[in-house]
């Protein structure tokens, strides 16, 4: 028998940093599922039907709160501004560089929600190993 356990979303109200220019405020939609315990996922709408999403490690999430990390297209770091504490959100892909302010206590809040659903080190055993294999080795219908 398989426990199913809800997705976890948030929507956050971000800032899109423009060099040069005044930050655009971006609402994106953020998002656990306890299927997939290690990675979060980030949503932003680009059009009127159209959604951006990036799907990155829950731990980096956790650690850009306290310190910088990530190397490539995803890194996360905190940081003051005048409104207070932010956590930086920087995604480079080949058609572009974003970097994002998100509220800390937003962020945090989030994290905690995922934490009580999945703790954190206990990722491994919300995998069913066997399932997964199972997956990996099916070769399909024979066509």
């Amino acid at each position: 028998m398989t426990t199913r356990h809800d997705s976890i979303t948030a929507e956050f109200s971000l800032r899109l940093v423009v060099p040069g220019g005044t930050p655009v405020p971006v609402t994106a939609s953020v998002r656990y599922d306890p299927a997939d315990p290690y990675a979060v996922s980030i949503g932003f709408r680009t059009g009127a039907d159209e959604v951006v999403e990036w799907t990155f490690a829950r731990q980096l999430l956790s650690d850009g709160v306290r310190r910088p990390t990530g190397e490539g297209d995803v890194q996360v770091w905190p940081a003051a501004q005048s409104g207070g504490r932010v956590v930086c959100l920087s995604l480079s892909s080949p058609s572009g560089h974003a970097l994002f302010e998100m509220p800390r206590p937003d962020v945090l809040a989030f994290l905690r929600r995922t934490y009580a659903t999945v703790a954190l080190g206990g990722e491994g055993d919300a995998i069913d190993l066997d399932a997964e294999l199972a997956l990996l080795l099916w070769s399909g219908p024979e066509i």
